[in-house]
């Protein structure tokens, strides 16, 4: 049975695709863990706590209460309780 004859610029070629197919997956990879698809949503609940919780005057409470329940970053977090 002959043997697999794969020439040098085949095996260069070869090679270059597997690189970029790993390189692709890698920065898919990293995407998918910045945003993850099956956070939880905002409830009402919880937008009644960080209601009370603002007029209160613990606002950074607040901030810390939507980011343990949702998963935003700190500044998303922040601009929503601002919002409220």
């Amino acid at each position: 049975m002959p043997a697999l004859d794969i020439t040098t610029p085949g095996l260069i070629a070869l090679t270059a695709v597997i690189t970029a197919l790993t390189i692709w997956l890698i920065i898919l990879a990293a995407r998918l863990t910045q945003r993850p698809r099956n956070r939880p949503g905002i409830s009402v609940d919880l937008v009644d706590q960080v209601r009370e919780l603002k007029a209160l005057g613990q606002i950074q409470e607040a901030v810390f209460l939507v980011r343990g329940e949702t998963g935003m970053s700190q500044r998303s977090a922040a601009r929503f309780v601002n919002r409220l």
